[in-house]
This record gives C-alpha cells, sequence and structure tokens, in this order.
C-alpha cells in the first residue's frame, strides 16, 4: 500500500532500498536538476516508485525506441527515476530516492509508492464530458444487445419516476444494430406515461417513444434536416429512429439543466475523469451553456483537471463570439480556449461517413458530407484565419480528402492559419494517396484506439476488404510522419485508460479477440501507446511546454498505476488500477 507522511523538523525519514536504478539515466541533467535546497521545500514528495519521463525523443516511425530511452534489447524497458519532487504546483526534482528525500521540509507530504508506476499525468484528447456528466444520470444501455432488453432497462426505470418526467437513456449500439434498428412501438406500449429519448453509443442516432415525438413536434410532414433521416414507416409515419443530423430534432426537445445543474454535471465528470487517472480532457464541441461552466468552475478554480475546449463549429454564434474575444487561457491554466470542433460527415456504423465509393453493404449509398451535414466553411475557416486550432471529425475515406482539402485552401489563403496543429477527428477510413498529406500539412490524426476494437465486427463489412487496409490505420499514419494522438470519444467508449491502451497495443478486445490482434500490422507499441495519451495529447493541446513530460519546472501532472505498460504483459492492463492522480500538484484521486 501506498504510505503517506508529514516530515516534522528534525525526523528525518530514510529511503528504501531500490530494486533498480539506472544511473546514466539519473544523472541526465533534464530529469534529475537538484534546485537549491534552501530556496525549495517541497510540498509533496512521491518516492520508491517506478518512474517512466518521457523525457527522451519519440521513437522512430516503426516503433524502435530512440537510443536515449530507457531501453535496451537484451533486457527490455526499465524505469529512469524513482522519485519525484512538487512545490507550488510545479515539479522540482526528478531522481533517485535520496535526492527527492533530502528536500523535505516542514509540512512536505511525502508518499512511499512502494513500487508503483509513475507516468506522466494522462490525457484524454477527445470527450465529451458534458455527456459524460448528463449519461451518469441517464439509463445505460451499452452492451444491450437486442430492442426488448434496453426496453426492459426503461421499464424499470418507469416504475420508479413520476409520470410525465423524461427518461433518457444512451449506449445502444447503432453500427451494431445498423440492419434492425428499432422503432416507438415496443417501447410506447411498455412505457406510455414518459417520454423516453435513447441516444446511441456515438450519437448519431436516437430512439423515441411516442409521447417524445409528439412534445418535440416529429410529425410525418416535420422537414428532413440536411445530412439528416427520420425513419418512417409503410404509411410514412415517423417511427421513432431518427439518423445523422436529425438527432437534434429530439435533443432540442429535452428541457435543458439549470446553469447549477449544469455546473454540477461537468464537475462530477470531470472528477470521474480524475479517479480514471487523467489529468487533463480535450473537450469536443463545446455547446455555449457548457462554455459557460467551464467559465464559471475556472473562475472558482473548481476544475480538477485542465480542460482544452474545443468550441462547437455548429454554434456560429458562439464561434463568431469567441473569433471576436480571442484564444483565451484561465488565469489559473486551467481552462484553454482556442479551439473549434466541426463535423464534415457522419458516422460508419450508421453508414453517414462519406466515402468515395459505395457502401460494401449498400450499393448506391455513400453517405453524407459537407454542407449537407451541417459544415459551416465560412464560420471554420474565418475561424482558422483568427488562430483557433479546429478538429474537424471526418470518418469515410471521401469525408477525410475533403477535410485535408479545406485545411490546405484556408492555410495557403490566411498565413495566420498555418502552423496550428489542426486535427482531423477520428481519421478512421483513408484512401492510401491521402495519409501522407497528414505529416506534409502538419495536421494530427487524432484517433481512437477502442474504436478499432469495437468496429471490427462490422467495418470490414461497411467498407470491403480493399478498403479497409486504410481504415483505423495508425502505424501506416505513423510511418508516414504524421503526428498522432489517442483518446476514447467518451461516453461513446469506455474511457479507462487500461482499456485505451490495451486496444492500441493489442488491437484486441477484452476477451482476447481475435487472436493475435485485429490487422496486427498497425499495433502500437506500449511506448507509442502510453505517449498517445501524455507527450502527444500535450502537443495536440498546446501544453507540451508544461505537460506531457516529467521534467523539471513542468507542471505537476502525475498519474500513478497498479501496473507497468511498458514492461507487463499486455493481457494484464485491463487488471490496472489507477493508484493516484495529481493535477497542477494537488491530489485530486487516491485509492
Amino acid at each position: 500500500m501506498i504510505s503517506f507522511s508529514l516530515i516534522r523538523p528534525g525526523t528525518a525519514r530514510r529511503a528504501r532500498p531500490l530494486a533498480a536504478l539506472v544511473p546514466a539515466l539519473l544523472s541526465l541533467a533534464s530529469a534529475c536538476a537538484r534546485p537549491d535546497a534552501t530556496d525549495h521545500r517541497a510540498d509533496l514528495i512521491l518516492h520508491n516508485g517506478r518512474v517512466y519521463s518521457l523525457a527522451w525523443p519519440n521513437p522512430s516511425a516503426d516503433g524502435r525506441p530512440a537510443s536515449e530511452a530507457p531501453y535496451d534489447s537484451a533486457n527490455g524497458w526499465h524505469h529512469d527515476a524513482t522519485a519525484i519532487v512538487v512545490r507550488d504546483g510545479r515539479i522540482v526534482f526528478v531522481g533517485s530516492d535520496s535526492g527527492a528525500l533530502a528536500l523535505a521540509g516542514p509540512g512536505t507530504t511525502v508518499s512511499d509508492l512502494d513500487g508503483r508506476v509513475v507516468l506522466p499525468g494522462l490525457v484524454d484528447a477527445h470527450t465529451h464530458v458534458a455527456e459524460l456528466g448528463e449519461s451518469l444520470d441517464r439509463v445505460n444501455l451499452t452492451g444491450i444487445a437486442t430492442e426488448a432488453e434496453a426496453v426492459e432497462r426503461i421499464v424499470e426505470r418507469a416504475a420508479t419516476t413520476p409520470k410525465g418526467e423524461w427518461i433518457l437513456g444512451y449506449g445502444w449500439d447503432e453500427g451494431a444494430w445498423a440492419n434492425r434498428y428499432p422503432d416507438k412501438r415496443l417501447l410506447s406500449e411498455r412505457v406510455p406515461d414518459h417520454p423516453v429519448v435513447l441516444r446511441s453509443l456515438h450519437g448519431f442516432a436516437s430512439w423515441a417513444n411516442t409521447r417524445a415525438l409528439a412534445l418535440a413536434g416529429i410529425t410525418r410532414d416535420t422537414p428532413v434536416p440536411n445530412g439528416g433521416e427520420i425513419r418512417k414507416d409503410s404509411n410514412g409515419e415517423p417511427t421513432g429512429l431518427v439518423l445523422n443530423r436529425a438527432v437534434p430534432l429530439l435533443d432540442n426537445a429535452v428541457p435543458r439543466p439549470t446553469p447549477t445543474q449544469r455546473d454540477a454535471q461537468v464537475l462530477r465528470a470531470l472528477n470521474v475523469m480524475a479517479q480514471s487517472g487523467y489529468t487533463g480532457v480535450h473537450e469536443a464541441g463545446v455547446a455555449h451553456d457548457v462554455m459557460e461552466s467551464f467559465e464559471r468552475l475556472a473562475e472558482r478554480d473548481s476544475l480538477p483537471l485542465r480542460v482544452h475546449a474545443m468550441l462547437s463549429g455548429r454554434d456560429s454564434a458562439l464561434v463568431r463570439r469567441w473569433i471576436a474575444r480571442g484564444p483565451f487561457t484561465s488565469r489559473t491554466g486551467m481552462l484553454s480556449v482556442r479551439a473549434v470542433k466541426a463535423y464534415y460527415d457522419g458516422a460508419l456504423g450508421s453508414r453517414g461517413a462519406q466515402l468515395l465509393a459505395d457502401y460494401a453493404d449498400r450499393p448506391g449509398h455513400r453517405g453524407v458530407s459537407g454542407g449537407s451535414y451541417g459544415f459551416d466553411k465560412a464560420v471554420v475557416g474565418d475561424a482558422m484565419s483568427a488562430g483557433f486550432q479546429v478538429g474537424i471529425h471526418a470518418i469515410g475515406d471521401a469525408g477525410n480528402r475533403a477535410t485535408l482539402d479545406f485545411i490546405d485552401s484556408v492555410m495557403r489563403a490566411a498565413p495566420k492559419a498555418r502552423d496550428l496543429r489542426h486535427r482531423v477527428e477520428h481519421a478512421q477510413v483513408l484512401s492510401p494517396s491521402d495519409i501522407a498529406r497528414f505529416a506534409s500539412l502538419g495536421v494530427v490524426a487524432s484517433v481512437q484506439p477502442p474504436h478499432a476494437v469495437e468496429d471490427k465486427g462490422w467495418a470490414e463489412t461497411r467498407v470491403g476488404a480493399e478498403r479497409i487496409a486504410g481504415a483505423y490505420a495508425w502505424r501506416t499514419l505513423r510511418q508516414a510522419g504524421a503526428p498522432l494522438v489517442f483518446s476514447s470519444d467518451l461516453p461513446g467508449s469506455d474511457w479507462n485508460a487500461f482499456y485505451g491502451l490495451h486496444s492500441a497495443i493489442t488491437r484486441q478486445d477484452t476477451s482476447g479477440a481475435p487472436p493475435g490482434g485485429w490487422y496486427p500490422e498497425q499495433r502500437m507499441t506500449p511506448e507509442e501507446a502510453v505517449r498517445g495519451y501524455t507527450v502527444w495529447s500535450a502537443y495536440a493541446g498546446f501544453d507540451e511546454r508544461d505537460a506531457g513530460t516529467l521534467a523539471v519546472g513542468r507542471r505537476a501532472d502525475i498519474t500513478v498505476l497498479s501496473v507497468d505498460p511498458f514492461r507487463d504483459d499486455p493481457r494484464t492492463l485491463l487488471r490496472g488500477q489507477v493508484v493516484m492522480t495529481i493535477s497542477r500538484g494537488r491530489i485530486t484521486y487516491q485509492r
């Protein structure tokens, strides 16, 4: 177990013996610089740990560790320090136990990590924490296999919910259910007295009962939004199922939370992320009320972790206000606003992703994209020209090509739009001829390792055997020189960091299928997987001077784990636990 103590004057504490040290690396000035002990009394000392600072260069494109890395072919990986000292929210020492404990003073909190693994603070680079906060109060349908099972869960919730109140759920898989979408009949029969809206796993479909349809004003005569679909029966009546850009028709009917409720939802979700080992999130597609909540929480210094907010490109008024205001960082540095999230096409599972050729399982259909999917070129282009990074959702190979073309055109026309680390969110299905463009344009491929293992059961059915070679192609992107960053896309996928690391390293699901991994040539090494949630996420969020590595002067964002992703069998990662999370020198979670 981890033990804590306060150092009192005259009570020296002896360091425990170490199982292994790497003297050459411990002497690195960047990692082990020792501040003047008279000027730097410690607030927090972590010692007797296995510290991987990541303060060495990136691996090669094929995953080989840099020569400076604490790695050798005979013995594999080994940690490059055992202790860290924190003062005033910054790291002031990384090195040996004896060096760290020498900096203890009155009131110093000392933590004996008992050999636990210490990494730079993990960052989830594509989240929807506002939705997570909402979902914690909703009926969880994740993993449900049939419509009947989902309805039964709603019946259970209805039994404890006053009549007339909304019942909300989420998590049924629009990809796995694409050939057997549900309708309103059973849901309306079993739950007639409550309006019910059930969002899908990734938010590209929504399912409602008759009462919710009526309150949303959805009838046979409702205009279908561009890029959307209102499913109808043989009589032309809505079935209760809406897809893609028609989903907001139901979302907008649900009563909005008050500012107090929104703050509570956001804070609850961020605390869940801290408990999961994260010291930062990149919140993708922030609506105006959520942005106001982030600002309120930042002003009160209540954010438990750093938020890189990406404004919703679908809210043109919000983006225009921020263009006039300009990029912003809060006084504590815990909130930054310098990015915009936009959507170019839909999702592969619901056949909304824009493909260059027909869907293999639906001839004549190629998905939806661009202006017909709510992509506002003027707003997004103006944001780029004003110095905002953009992260554009693109799933299909046609959607990705058009997105790269758009980014390229804006950067050519507006010098201020260059070098802003623009991102393609998901970059899921790529034409081989477009992969090298990520590197040449300096565009970050923001990918989600869990998506590959979750989609593997139907993805090839959608695009066919030839195009699947360019799908979820992380290694191919790296070999082309593209910057990568990893994330969960929560709450659509599990945000468990061990699940994300396992998915990146093995390309297997939690049962170990398929043997050897799904298209295993695209697997990441353990180092690359860890960097995807640390060093590379810091770069994608303009935070590399303060975060991403454990080094003197960096912000004290630290994650302590029970397992070692560098050395342990990847199968053991799924049994890992977060031991401690430290953001800006504050312990935000301790197991």
